[in-house]
């Protein structure tokens, strides 16, 4: 498990996975997300002060992976849908089974809006040489989500290192 197949290092910086979110943001997910953590900023549920400071209403910025996490079933699915599908790509071309994530960062940009359609894009950045922790042996890698809205404007980009492993060579 040296080597890094060649498929894969072709992959780092490539645009994969380019999928549109499967409905709007909505004001009612937005609502119940602030309503349960108890959310009581005025620019998520008052039309007047979101105007006033934000230009509009916007949704709380920690949503943001809910506008294009993909529903588990819906009608015409033949597989499961899986959010981050260059994780479970590299997993199984690796032979690393087992993964966690160990880093998660999130830059924003244009403010989420009601009315939104969402549009991510996964890229590998970089993934490393085999290394050796108390899980198993494996390897780290770093991807990103890109999120755009439907006007092409960025809204943030979603960075994750993971580590893919066998357990029990540690």
């Amino acid at each position: 498990m040296t080597a890094l197949p060649e498929e894969v290092e072709a992959w780092i910086g490539q645009r994969k996975y380019e999928q549109w979110g499967a409905f709007e943001v909505e004001r009612g997910y937005i609502f119940t997300s602030c309503s349960s953590v108890q959310n009581g900023n005025p620019i998520f549920w008052d039309e007047k002060v979101a105007e006033e400071i934000t230009g509009g209403l916007i949704a709380p910025p920690s949503m943001i992976s809910v506008w294009f996490r993909p529903h588990y079933w819906s009608p015409g699915l033949s597989e499961e849908a899986l959010a981050l599908q260059l994780h479970f790509d590299l997993k199984a071309i690796l032979g690393l089974p087992e993964a966690v994530m160990s880093d998660n960062t999130i830059t924003f940009y244009e403010p989420v809006r009601v009315g939104d359609r969402l549009k991510t894009t996964q890229i590998l950045r970089s993934v490393s040489e085999p290394k050796t922790t108390k899980l198993g042996t494996g390897r780290f890698w770093v991807l990103e989500v890109e999120v755009e809205n439907q006007d092409g404007k960025l809204c943030a980009i979603e960075s994750y290192t993971g580590f893919g492993y066998q357990k029990g060579n540690a």
